[in-house]
């Protein structure tokens, strides 16, 4: 993707994810026009140098494509998460989107996304993958920490990949965290910390003495079998590591070259910290 006396829209959702984006396109010469999502971007997008901060509800598709086409912008990034609820609950849908939506063989986010990036495409506005500007942070093959995992903790990746593997393709969720290879939480509409947190609490409340599985907890997060890059992409940040921490969970595991770690070395440095092992497969 080439800068020269070209836009780039930006689809803001929550998080850093957005930011990270932001910085990287301006870093590498490009005008950015920011759609942010009132229900989710924070405020601060409109401080980070963006050519133009355009504020849309969820559901106004219309608008988003009025704006990108009235700013000139023929190629757009979706980056940030939209949490899943909003999107089934929350959402007000214009016409269009209303269109959309009754025209969805399924509900679930990879149908929706799909559809969007297709009703963008045949307005003229291409969606790219969202970690084309951010490949540095893609997590790299092999163990990232100062601590691999135990013998047990790869036990529980092995399965954990297994039965994530098997979710991801229906998108369910990307995240199962297990305990001695037994699944204790999966991922569905709360999301990666939420799912977390669920987990912690179920051990918390396990008898003592009285359980035959380890307290200790270790987090599976894959890529969907047949991921698309420009949107959804697994990512783990420094908060990640610190949910982990309070939830009793000592190892991570990602998928290499398609999770984006949004704090970079800091979220290893984290999990080293908190004595969490971590891998990319």
């Amino acid at each position: 993707m080439s800068p020269a006396n070209a836009k780039l829209g930006l689809i803001a959702g929550n998080g850093r994810f957005p930011f990270l984006v932001l910085d990287a396109a301006r870093a590498q010469g490009f005008d950015v026009v920011v759609a942010a999502i009132k229900e989710e971007t924070s405020p601060e997008i409109a401080e980070r140098g963006a050519v133009a901060v355009h504020w849309l509800s969820l559901g106004e598709l219309s608008k988003l494509i009025e704006t990108f086409q009235r700013e000139g912008v023929s190629r757009a990034v979706m980056a940030g998460q939209v949490k899943h609820k909003q999107i089934f609950s929350s959402i007000r849908p214009d016409w269009r989107l209303a269109k959309l939506l009754l025209n969805l063989r399924t509900r679930n986010t990879d149908a929706l996304l799909g559809a969007l990036a297709k009703v963008l495409a045949d307005e003229g506005i291409t969606l790219e993958n969202s970690t084309l500007l951010l490949e540095p942070l893609l997590a790299r093959p092999g163990v990232l920490t100062k601590r691999a995992p135990s013998e047990q903790e790869r036990k529980n990746i092995d399965y954990g990949r297994a039965v994530a593997r098997h979710l991801a393709q229906y998108d369910i969720g990307q995240t199962v965290v297990v305990a001695e290879a037994a699944c204790v939480a999966v991922e569905a509409m709360e999301g990666t910390d939420a799912t977390i947190e669920r987990a912690g609490q179920i051990m918390a409340s396990l008898e003592p003495g009285v359980s035959v599985l380890s307290r200790a907890l270790t987090v599976v997060k894959i890529a969907k079998p047949n991921q698309d890059m420009r949107f959804d992409v697994p990512v783990i940040g420094v908060k990640t590591i610190e949910t982990m921490h309070k939830a009793g969970a000592t190892c991570l595991a990602v998928d290499a070259g398609r999770c984006l770690l949004l704090d970079g070395s800091e979220v290893v440095r984290a999990a080293d910290n908190a004595n969490i092992a971590m891998e990319a497969i």
